[in-house]
């Protein structure tokens, strides 16, 4: 019984692990990588030659290729340039502060570099409190404030804490140097692509749920009770709710973006700010979702559809599968790095056009309705579907503006423009006038050009038209 449940637990762990891998393949590559660069710098305790060089400091380079490699190229640039920043500028500091202290003889030595520690300490660390540098330099300051300490403090006991210093800073910049080479070189995970994927999909998980919400909202039954379509319903009611709390990730990854180089598509200088703006929309927008999908509720839907709810059911529909649509286009415009296309436009504004019908019969519905609290439930969908617009009017305009901000390519147009050509939309039949007649054909000629009306007779069933 014991060594099943240790199998059955086993499995278990399997199972998992082989999700994990096949959910994002990058993840076994990193894991890889990571192992690469740690052998690599082994080979300062290994490798005599290297061994005798640096000593006991080599240690610093596993150390700093176990702090500083992250998953993504941004992360491990961001991490490793404040690394080597902050200790060799923190370096630098402190062998300064000892040569000062060295100074005021044996006695006053101690009291200096106290005072010296404590001032910069004190300083660096209240500087991490500026949101700026707690963004960016966090990692870096924090680098600083141990790296100061041990040299300062150190160099007090420590007669050859220069050659110390200077083996400590070497191995660091080298296994430093290591982790942003095997980061960038192999199979390289970029910070700003996976923010725009993650934008871009996030709109088409809202898109998604609006095309499929005026259809579960007023989804009957042939036997007409109503109820959520249990398949169709499933596909796109979850898909929404990833987009509610990607803000921390959206955060970190537009700031690791901001250290990575130009590569494929996206320039050095990329707006990666202006995606945290279209995603806090995307999320405005998702919080309205969330309300709205609380009215697909079983309890609410076997409820006998109420007047106002037949009257606003094709505004509805027509808003909701508008708005999907337009922000649908948005999304693949953005994922191509295309300026957004016609089409999303086009949507939008029939979206706001059932917007406003919709407005005009809930007017209608409430002056004719006695029973308040039946419409309530269907006033207040209405009404989210409304602000519902205007969010996706505002995503849209941001959209508009990112693709001006980061020059995004002009859709091409993929026709070539042709001369008109006049043409004919007519009907053909045949009848007979008199019994020693052949039969004739009437064809009635539409010219789309200049909307003349025409009629032609042949015998023998056949006709000639002048072109």
């Amino acid at each position: 019984m014991g060594i099943q449940v240790v199998k059955n637990k086993a499995m278990e762990i399997a199972m998992k692990i082989k999700k994990l891998g096949q959910d994002d393949p990058r993840r076994i590559i990193h894991s890889i990588k990571v192992g690469v660069a740690l052998t690599l710098v082994s080979l300062f305790y290994y490798w005599n030659p290297l061994y005798d060089g640096f000593g006991a400091s080599g240690i610093w380079a596993v150390m700093t290729v176990v702090v500083i490699f992250e998953f993504t190229v941004g992360a491990t640039l961001s991490k490793g340039l404040n690394r080597g920043l902050g200790t060799l500028l923190a370096g630098s500091l402190g062998v300064g502060v000892n040569y000062l202290a060295n100074l005021s003889g044996q006695k006053g030595e101690p009291f200096v570099l106290g005072i010296f520690v404590f001032l910069i300490a004190a300083s660096a660390t209240f500087s991490r409190f500026f949101p700026g540098i707690k963004a960016r330099y966090d990692y870096g300051v924090l680098i600083f404030i141990l790296t100061f300490s041990l040299v300062s403090i150190s160099g007090y006991r420590i007669d050859e804490f220069l050659t110390l210093a200077h083996q400590r800073l070497s191995t660091i910049l080298v296994g430093g140097a290591i982790c942003i080479m095997i980061s960038i070189l192999v199979c390289p995970v970029w910070a700003g692509e996976t923010l725009h994927n993650s934008v871009t999909s996030n709109i088409n998980k809202l898109a998604d749920y609006l095309e499929g919400f005026g259809g579960e909202y007023f989804y009957c039954c042939e036997d007409g009770e109503h109820g959520v379509a249990t398949e169709k319903g499933k596909s796109f009611v979850e898909g929404y709710k990833a987009v509610l709390n990607s803000k921390s990730m959206e955060d970190s990854m537009a700031n690791f973006a901001r250290w990575e180089p130009k590569h494929g598509k996206f320039r050095f200088r990329h707006p990666w700010k202006h995606y945290l703006k279209i995603g806090s929309l995307t999320r405005q927008c998702a919080y309205q979702i969330e309300a709205l999908n609380r009215h697909l509720c079983p309890q609410i839907q076997t409820q006998d559809p109420s007047q106002l709810r037949r009257m606003i059911e094709v505004p509805c529909k027509t808003l909701s599968s508008e708005s999907g649509k337009a922000l649908k286009a948005l999304a693949t415009g953005m994922k191509a790095m295309t300026n957004p296309s016609p089409s999303s436009q086009v949507h939008l504004n029939a979206a706001k056009s059932a917007m406003n019908d919709l407005k005009d019969t809930l007017k209608l519905g409430t002056a004719q309705t006695t029973n308040l609290l039946e419409i309530i439930p269907d006033a207040t969908v209405a009404s989210i579907l409304i602000e519902i617009v205007k969010s996706v009017e505002d995503l849209s305009e941001a959209v508009v503006e990112l693709s001006l901000k980061a020059h995004f390519k002009s859709i091409e147009a993929t026709v070539s423009p042709e001369k008109p050509q006049l043409l004919h939309k007519g009907t053909i039949n045949p009848f007979v006038e008199a019994e020693d007649e052949q039969p004739h054909v009437v064809i009635s000629v539409r010219g789309t050009e200049d909307g003349d009306l025409t009629e032609k007779k042949g015998s023998s069933g056949t006709t000639s038209l002048p072109t």
